[in-house]
């Protein structure tokens, strides 16, 4: 009992760091967002090209990917979905094997 308590500590403890990740990669990205605008916009540097689009852009990209993962992927497939399939097929390949043993079996007595 108590190292399933201590395995949902320690699921818990990984999911909050990986949101605490996630909450500061938001914060970095909306503050070097702004960074990015004021320089380009209020300094002019670079004007013409627009570079400071093109990385908000791919970094608002990365940001959705990390989202994604925390919030859906990890989610639903953690440690306890490995463990379900991991059960699953293993009950798959112990009937199959049953399937074949008795194929043997029958195949043997006649």
């Amino acid at each position: 009992m108590e190292n399933e308590t201590h395995e949902q500590y320690e699921y818990a403890r990984n999911r909050l760091r990986q949101k605490k990740r996630l909450y500061y990669h938001f914060v970095l990205f909306t503050l070097c967002s702004i960074f990015l605008f004021t320089a380009v916009y209020f300094f002019e540097i670079g004007l013409e090209l627009n570079w400071c689009i093109w990385i908000i852009t791919i970094w608002l990209f990365v940001f959705v990917l990390h989202f994604i993962k925390v919030f859906i992927t990890d989610r639903f497939m953690n440690k306890y979905w490995e463990r379900d399939q991991i059960d699953r097929l293993v009950a798959l390949q112990q009937k199959k094997i049953a399937q074949l043993q008795s194929k043997i079996e029958d195949n043997n007595s006649k």
